[in-house]
């Protein structure tokens, strides 16, 4: 009788958790072709922004979830997304080859992400110091060697996704994108699949939650740490590579800005779920995009107080005010197998 009254009481709580979820998603698109329909222009130009912002953010928040739900705390997405945009900027510099410059990215965030590992699994130094470790590498290393006056041979183009892309309002804004994009997106879906579908994703998920009793079913945990924080890397070199040769298409001393930060946060948020963690990027994508779109209508404030806006929101989202994430059991614990 207890359990089936407590099972009732889940329920419904999934329920009106489902349907608040609902709510809010019906209010967020009524608001936006309200404002479509004052100016389509401004409107289109916000959105457009929000997601340009975001897949940065994006990627960065889905190197954070392979890295913990393994259990490996990753600090330094900044860094890996730091050098892997000035080692792309520099290949792209040289070579005047977009898809080199793009896999260089990929790889340096891979070889970071590698290091990280061998830091945290191997020499089992503690994790948030070896994170520090890569940002403190990256920010001297590509402060260092950064050349001003060098320019690039272009930026990865758009590709519209034929008549899709004429789709008034989300068209131009979901189906018109550069690569990076369009692969931040797809990334999302394939990571929420593999980490809750698939054998890896379960041994995966065991291995951040309880590495004892997934060593004693057989999980060579270790493995399992080292490929997830690789890949890790490779989307936080994605993120790199798209501030370079999707985003600006130029390269600046300390040009992530934070940003490496923030797709914490977003993991936070988002409870170290790919789906979720992509939704709360588009929320700070658009939280930045307001601030522009303010600072354009000339609002007599400060620019200052304007720009803190996104900051402001990852300082609320760490405090806890979004309501309680929990970690995966065993993160930032080294294993030692007996």
């Amino acid at each position: 009788m207890i359990s089936k009254t407590v099972d009732k009481k889940r329920e419904l709580s999934i329920n009106w958790k489902l349907l608040r979820q609902v709510i809010l998603g019906l209010v967020i698109v009524a608001a936006i072709l309200f404002f479509n329909a004052r100016s389509p222009e401004k409107t289109s130009a916000v959105l457009s922004s929000t997601l340009r912002y975001a897949v940065p953010l994006i990627l960065g928040a889905l190197c954070g979830i392979f890295c913990e739900r393994a259990g490996i705390v990753n600090i330094g997405i900044e860094g890996q997304m730091l050098f892997s945009a000035f080692l792309s900027y520099m290949t792209n510099v040289w070579t005047g080859n977009l898809l080199l410059s793009l896999l260089v990215g990929m790889l340096t965030g891979a070889v970071l992400g590698l290091f990280l590992a061998f830091l945290s699994i191997k020499l089992k130094l503690n994790q948030t110091i070896g994170g520090t470790v890569i940002n403190i590498l990256a920010t001297g290393i590509t402060g260092y060697f950064y050349q001003t006056g060098l320019t690039t041979q272009g930026k990865l183009w758009n590709i519209p996704l034929g008549p899709l892309a004429k789709i008034p309002l989300i068209g131009p804004v979901l189906f018109n994108n550069p690569p990076i994009t369009y692969i931040a997106i797809l990334l999302v879906i394939f990571s929420q699949v593999l980490l809750f579908h698939t054998r890896w994703g379960l041994r995966t998920r065991a291995v951040g939650e309880h590495p004892r009793a997934a060593d004693t079913l057989g999980v060579d945990v270790f493995k399992i740490r080292y490929w997830n924080v690789i890949i890790g890397g490779v989307m936080a070199g994605l993120a790199g590579s798209f501030l370079t040769l999707e985003g600006v298409g130029m390269f600046e001393r300390g040009m992530t800005n934070g940003r490496g930060f923030i797709a914490l946060a977003v993991m936070i948020f988002g409870k170290w779920n790919p789906i979720s963690s992509a939704l709360a990027a588009l929320f700070f994508g658009f939280a930045n995009a307001m601030q522009i779109q303010l600072q354009f209508m000339g609002i007599q404030i400060p620019h200052q107080f304007v720009g803190m806006i996104p900051y402001l929101l990852t300082i609320i989202v760490v405090s806890g005010f979004v309501g309680r994430s929990r970690a995966p059991a065993a993160e930032g614990i080294p294993y030692e197998k007996e």
